[in-house]
C-alpha cells in the first residue's frame, strides 16, 4: 500500500494500513513480548513459536531418549540439505545449490578462496568501501594469502573500477544491503558487468535473505552467502548458508576439507574425496540443535509471497521516513538511508550525534532498534511481525524521549560491549 505524503499521518492512518495488511496475519506466529516494538529483526529475527515445541521435542525426545541414533532415526544427518532447499526458494536458487553450514565468514573464506583457484592469472578482488567488517577481514586475509590485490570502492564508483581492473578482474564481492545505510546494489547489473569482465561474482546476503525477492539463477550469480538469525529467524548464532551455481559446483575447490564434506563420509578413507554436489560445502559435524531450530524457523515462509512481503519492507520503511520528517524535524536527526524505497531494503538508519545514548532510552521504553558507530540508530521492519502501528510507536517513543531530554544520562551514554 502506498503511504501518504501530502496530509499529516495519525496513528489511525497506521491502524488503517494494518487492517489491509495481508501479511498481518503472519504476526501470530512469532512470540513477542508484550509491550515491546521490535524493529532490530535486520540484526536477530523474532523468536517464531513453533520453534519453541521443535526444540523440546530436539532436545527432550531427539537427544534425551533418542540419543545418537537420532542421527537417523529423528533424520538429523541431512538437515543442513533440508534447511539450505527452504532458503533455495526465497533467495532464487535450486534446492541442491544452497547449503546451511558454519557462519557467514566462514563460507565467504570458502568460496571467495574457490573462486579464486577457478580464477588463475588474475589478482584482483573488487569490493565495496564501508562493507561489514568481517566481509573486509576476510577478504583482505585472503588477498594477502594469495598475492591478490584487494580493490575496495565506493558503491557508485564500482561499475568503473571493475572495468579498470580489465582482464585482471578475479572476484566481485558486494553485500547486497548495506548493513549500516540499507542501500541496495544492483544484483543483476553489476553480476553481468563483472561477468563481462571475465570476473566471478559473491554476494553477500545477511540483509535481504528472508526479506527481499532474491533472483540468483535469474541474475546468475556464481556464489552467496548469508546468516540464518536475521531476517530468517534461526536463532541467536544460527548457522549461515551458502550458494553455488550448479555449474561452479564440480570445479570449485574447498579450502577446508573436512570429514562432512566427503563423498563418503562414513567410509573413513584417509585421502579427501569431496561430495560431487554441495555437500561439498560442509566441514565438520553441524552444531545440530541451531540447526533444527532455522529448520523450523524456515517452515514459516511456506505460505509468504516473497514479492508481498518485499513491499511491506518498503512500505513500512516509508511510512517511517514520512513521520521521521512530520515528528523528529526539530531534533537534528539525519536519515542514512535511501529515501526511494527500491534502492533500499528493509531498514532505515537515523544520524545523531548522540545516537547510542538515544538508542539505549527508547530500548528502555520498550523500542529496540540498535546503534551502529559513529552515529547510527538502525531500525529493521521485518514485514511478517512488524506493524504499521509499531512504527508509529516507534517514532512517537523517540519524539517524547527527544522532547523531554530522557536520553541525556550518564547511565544510557554508558556504552555496553553489544551496541
Amino acid at each position: 500500500m502506498t503511504v501518504p505524503t501530502t496530509t499529516r499521518l495519525t496513528r489511525a492512518d497506521c491502524e488503517a494500513m494494518d487492517a489491509a495488511d495481508p501479511l498481518g496475519r503472519f504476526r501470530a506466529e512469532f512470540a513477542l513480548p508484550e509491550g515491546v516494538i521490535y524493529l532490530d529483526g535486520n540484526s536477530l529475527g523474532a523468536l517464531p513459536r513453533r520453534v519453541s515445541q521443535r526444540m523440546r521435542t530436539a532436545v527432550d525426545e531427539e537427544w534425551g531418549r533418542g540419543l545418537i541414533r537420532s542421527w537417523n532415526d529423528a533424520d538429523w544427518y541431512k538437515a543442513p540439505q533440508r534447511a539450505g532447499a527452504a532458503i533455495a526458494r526465497l533467495v532464487g536458487a535450486d534446492e541442491d545449490e544452497v547449503i546451511v553450514c558454519d557462519s557467514t565468514s566462514v563460507n565467504l573464506y570458502k568460496v571467495l578462496m574457490g573462486a579464486l583457484r577457478m580464477q588463475a592469472g588474475r589478482r584482483v578482488i573488487v569490493s565495496e568501501r564501508g562493507n561489514f567488517p568481517t566481509d573486509v577481514y576476510v577478504s583482505a586475509r585472503v588477498a594477502e594469502q594469495t598475492g591478490c590485490e584487494l580493490r575496495a570502492h565506493d558503491p557508485a564508483d564500482i561499475p568503473a573500477a571493475l572495468a579498470e581492473a580489465g582482464d585482471d578482474l578475479a572476484v566481485l564481492h558486494l553485500t547486497q544491503v548495506n548493513y549500516k545505510t540499507g542501500r541496495v546494489h544492483d544484483m543483476a547489473a553489476l553480476t553481468a558487468a563483472a561477468q563481462a569482465q571475465g570476473g566471478l561474482v559473491i554476494w553477500d546476503l545477511a540483509h535481504s535473505a528472508g526479506t527481499l525477492e532474491v533472483d540468483l539463477n535469474g541474475c546468475n550469480a556464481d556464489f552467496a552467502v548469508g546468516c540464518g538469525y536475521k531476517y530468517l529467524n534461526g536463532g541467536p548464532g544460527a548457522p549461515a548458508f551458502v550458494f553455488v551455481a550448479r555449474r561452479h559446483v564440480e570445479a570449485l575447490w574447498q579450502p577446508i576439507a573436512g570429514w562432512h564434506g566427503h563423498a563418503q563420509p562414513f567410509g573413513f578413507a584417509h585421502d579427501f574425496a569431496p561430495d560431487p554436489g554441495i555437500a561439498r560445502m560442509l566441514v565438520g559435524t553441524a552444531p545440530q540443535l541451531s540447526l533444527l531450530a532455522l529448520e523450523e524457523a524456515l517452515t514459516v515462509f511456506e505460505d509468504v509471497d516473497m514479492g508481498a512481503l518485499r513491499r511491506k519492507g518498503q512500505d513500512l520503511g516509508d511510512l517511517f521516513i514520512r513521520l521521521a520528517d512530520q515528528e523528529l524535524a526539530a531534533h537534528g536527526f539525519g536519515i542514512a538511508s535511501p529515501r526511494d524505497a527500491a534502492a533500499r531494503g528493509s531498514q532505515v538508519s537515523l544520524t545523531h550525534p548522540q545516537g547510542y545514548a538515544i538508542m539505549q532510552a527508547i530500548i528502555d521504553r520498550g523500542t529496540i532498534g540498535d546503534f551502529r558507530a559513529p552515529d547510527i540508530l538502525r531500525f529493521g521492519f521485518a514485514g511478517l511481525y512488524v506493524s504499521h502501528a509499531d512504527v508509529w510507536d516507534a517514532v512517537a517513543t523517540l519524539r517524547d524521549v527527544m522532547e523531554s531530554g530522557a536520553w541525556d544520562t550518564a547511565g544510557y551514554r554508558a556504552v555496553k560491549a553489544v551496541t
